[in-house]
């Protein structure tokens, strides 16, 4: 299958399916020194996945990752210090599927004749198939998602050592819009406030990774016999989740329970708003806002490669349906003075007036904030009956309401384009950095 790598210095392959033994990132160019532990990447890739809110499906994937290759097993050399630290080798990272059982796999079977609206079904059997893995939707499932948030942790920690913060939040879910948000440092702390409440109350990463049931000192094979026992406990560790109201998550982490938005007021509005839309069996869209910080001028490359073409590549995410830099289609409303960054000298500095550009001309980065946004579509499973066909006989049906769903897939979108953003970035600041060299001072 062509299409699941991406990157020239810093480059990532994906592969697997929801319905496979798992999914793995693999990725190249992670520079030695590093030291990169399975519970900090969980501490992402439990952002993404459903959880017990009311904006998110019942289902039961823990996703807990296994880094597999590209570590030291021990120390080098001995009292080095350096055992579990990146090696400079390819790193694997693998995510296994610990709520895989012949009860949903059967469901499947049962309604894979007749393609669901909105899902990749129908166009990834006219490409694969018969044999198109369409348990679970196989690699166009939302799961494979997970290996984004996987390596762009990576990404993000070799950015934020030459610092460079990528970051996101909702700013809109069900029409329901946020204040702009102008005070990225504020944000910033805002998002790891909300990172910080979510790992806190999320069950796994405390019984799995808090209580040192699994561990860096842990043998592959240790850890799969831990993880096979994990999985027939998935219902008593989900329901040993730590319980707090939303008033007292508010009181001692500042953020909002449920959506990631710097603005608390407008967050409890799109859910009150996505809730209305969900009770009459449909489902919300919603926009995600990406900023980086800190990047430096230059980075991107011309015509092919520029580099808010390459952001462009987040359509590439499942359900995002348009990317814009800056003001992004807002510009066709403005003028030319008005859309322009104008620019000072202050201390020796080059400084910007406006950042409508969202940090990027010409298709290289100016030094200003990235600003980056994605419009998230509607969730397709939706409990409202539907028209289908049969994809052997061609026959018309109708297809029954479905009740297991997400209301909004804007809630969960946003580490997904935070960590795609931050491989992005990085792959081009290597890329800079490589140029910079060859310049004559």
């Amino acid at each position: 299958m062509l299409g699941c790598h991406i990157g020239r210095m810093f480059q990532v392959s994906v592969a697997g399916g929801s319905y496979q033994d798992g999914l793995t990132a693999l990725i190249h160019g992670t520079p030695p020194g590093m030291s990169i532990t399975e519970q900090a990447i969980y501490g992402d890739m439990l952002l993404r996945k459903p959880g017990a809110d009311e904006l998110s499906s019942p289902r039961k994937e823990p996703d807990l990752p296994v880094i597999y290759t590209g570590l030291n097993a021990a120390d080098t050399v001995e009292g080095a210090g350096n055992k579990n630290h990146t090696n400079g080798t390819p790193l694997t990272i693998l995510i296994p599927n610990l709520d895989r059982h012949f009860i949903h796999i059967k469901q499947y079977q049962d309604t894979n004749r007749t393609p669901r609206p909105g899902h990749a079904s129908y166009a990834s059997f006219k490409k694969y198939g018969p044999d198109d893995d369409a348990i679970g939707a196989g690699i166009f499932s939302g799961r494979y998602t997970s290996t984004i948030v996987a390596a762009g942790y990576v990404a993000k920690q070799i950015l934020k050592a030459h610092g460079i913060h990528v970051f996101s939040y909702v700013t809109e879910i069900a029409g329901v819009g946020c204040s702009q948000i102008t005070d990225y440092a504020a944000a910033l702390a805002y998002t790891d406030r909300y990172k910080t409440m979510r790992h806190d109350l999320d069950p796994f990463y405390q019984a799995v990774y808090v209580n040192k049931r699994v561990h860096m000192d842990m043998r592959f094979l240790e850890k799969m016999a831990v993880f096979a026992e994990i999985e027939k406990e998935i219902d008593p560790i989900r329901d040993s989740a730590p319980h707090m109201t939303p008033e007292a998550i508010q009181d001692k982490y500042g953020v909002h329970s449920v959506v990631n938005c710097p603005d608390i007021d407008a967050a409890q509005a799109m859910v009150d708003a996505c809730n209305k839309v969900s009770a009459t069996g449909d489902s919300a869209g919603g926009l995600v806002e990406v900023v980086v910080t800190g990047a430096p001028a230059g980075l991107g490359e011309p015509v092919f490669n520029k580099l808010d073409a390459e952001l462009g590549r987040m359509l590439g995410i499942g359900a995002v349906k348009g990317v814009e830099i800056g003001e992004g289609f807002k510009v066709k409303d403005l003028t030319g003075f008005e859309n322009n960054d104008q620019m000072g000298a202050e201390n020796g500095k080059i400084v910007f007036k406006s950042n409508h550009a969202g940090g990027i001309t010409g298709g290289l980065s100016t030094g200003q904030p990235i600003i980056a946004r994605l419009a998230v579509k509607p969730t397709p499973t939706i409990d409202k009956p539907q028209q289908t066909v049969d994809k052997y006989t061609m026959e018309n049906k109708a297809l029954a309401a479905i009740t297991r769903r997400d209301p909004t897939i804007a809630a969960r979108l946003w580490p997904i384009a935070e960590n795609y953003t931050a491989m992005v970035v990085l792959d081009h600041l290597m890329q800079h950095y490589g140029y910079q060299a060859f310049i004559k001072k």
